[in-house]
């Protein structure tokens, strides 16, 4: 009788524990209504007649105190909040409204916190804008906390409230059609004047033209009027190819109305109106019908046509005797380096042997008739093709175009770095 009272309470233990542990992961799920949640993308998926609300996995804490929400489009009416709430917030409701919650408001610039009625707390915020919010450490052992919003990267106030006993969770509201933002749970604040603003700067910084596109981080976003051949967006990066740098990648996040987005090399006084590869001292490779343009307006097939979702790379195999200025102190050889990007391997492939390679494609102009390079082009991590290209007075700047309205892409111009 003893030993079968002893097992039955094993059971029962072990059923305890089981129940424990399945409480825990429901306790760190994420939670969300009329919000569809893609990564790190989240957009509205109502009717505009009710509230769509996310609700982070995890609360804030001592160690991760901050987080931040850039908006990439703000729909109808910008209705989007950001700010902190109980883990079991009612998600038909905005943050903000509800008791024990506190939240930034876009469209109006309001702090609500804890009802329905909002007080003029900041500015608006539109697309491209980045909103934080965060809490004190030094009052989270306290019972209140202290919790402080920012805006692009600026403090725009900060308000007490009282600690929920679960913590505060991240929570973004949105309340219109169209509402789509990116969301960074890991995001950091808290440096000097100085440095915060280098820190939101430093994308923007890395391009060295941009024209009717947006900078939202490493975001890209066309937008321009879409109507015509001449009303091209296109970004081109500070900095040309070299042999240390040789390699760049875009996921395509929104391929808009006709994912007429390029990716390419061109030369750095190209037209800003033009797609990359449509004139000389150009060549790219397009999304929506997979050819390839080198200096014409007419394209060759190439490769497959990409979607979103797709990883777009382009890069250049330097001869192993080409030497650019900015190179000649570098005794740097990335021959073993390799591309590791979201589990996928590219090898890199920056020098190759002449005697393996055909001769194709033809001379551009004859001012480009010095150094020739092979341009190499991906679509997630394998190589789908090379052209032979001249470089253009000055080096080849990573390019990137796009032609129609809701366009999104996602720039890693630096791949192989770390």
């Amino acid at each position: 009788m003893e030993d079968f009272n002893l097992h039955y309470r094993f059971l029962n233990w072990r059923r305890r524990i089981r129940e424990i542990r399945e409480v825990r992961a429901v306790r760190h799920q994420e939670r969300y209504k009329r919000i569809l949640v893609d990564g790190d993308i989240l957009s509205y998926h109502g009717n505009s007649d009710e509230v769509g609300c996310y609700v982070a996995p995890r609360p804030l804490t001592k160690e991760n105190n901050y987080f931040e929400v850039c908006i990439m489009d703000t729909g109808v009416r910008g209705t989007i909040a950001v700010g902190l709430v109980p883990q079991y917030y009612k998600l038909d409701h905005q943050p903000g409204w509800l008791p024990h919650s506190v939240a930034y408001h876009a469209d109006d610039g309001k702090l609500f916190n804890g009802n329905g009625v909002g007080q003029q707390f900041g500015p608006k915020c539109f697309a491209g804008d980045r909103i934080g919010c965060g809490v004190q450490t030094e009052f989270f052992d306290r019972g209140m906390a202290t919790v402080f919003f920012t805006r692009n990267g600026k403090e725009v106030g900060s308000v007490v409230m009282a600690m929920s006993p679960d913590g505060l969770f991240p929570a973004v509201g949105m309340h219109s059609l169209g509402e789509e933002v990116r969301i960074d749970l890991q995001a950091e604040w808290g440096l000097d004047e100085d440095d915060s603003a280098m820190m939101v700067d430093s994308h923007e910084d890395e391009w060295g033209r941009l024209h009717d596109v947006k900078v939202c981080g490493t975001l890209l976003e066309y937008i321009g009027k879409g109507k015509s051949i001449m009303d091209v967006g296109l970004a081109q990066a500070r900095h040309s190819l070299s042999t240390r740098s040789h390699y760049f990648e875009v996921e395509i996040v929104d391929p808009g109305e006709k994912c007429y987005i390029a990716l390419g090399l061109a030369r750095k006084d190209y037209p800003k109106n033009r797609h990359p590869g449509w004139s000389r001292g150009s060549v790219a490779y397009h999304a929506d019908d997979g050819k390839l343009f080198q200096g014409s307006g007419v394209g060759d097939p190439f490769g497959p046509r990409c979607y979103k979702g797709d990883i777009m790379g382009c890069g250049i195999m330097f001869p192993r005797d080409y030497i650019l200025d900015s190179d000649a102190d570098s005794d740097e050889c990335l021959d073993a380096a390799e591309v590791n990007y979201k589990q996928r391997r590219v090898r890199n492939i920056m020098y190759f042997n002449d005697e393996d390679e055909e001769d194709e494609g033809e001379d551009m102009e004859q001012e480009y008739d010095g150094k020739k390079v092979t341009v190499f082009f991906t679509r997630n991590g394998k190589i789908i093709g090379r052209k032979e290209a001249p470089v253009p007075s000055g080096g080849f700047y990573p390019t990137i175009g796009m032609l129609s309205n809701g366009e999104k892409v996602q720039v890693d111009l630096h791949p192989l770095s770390g």
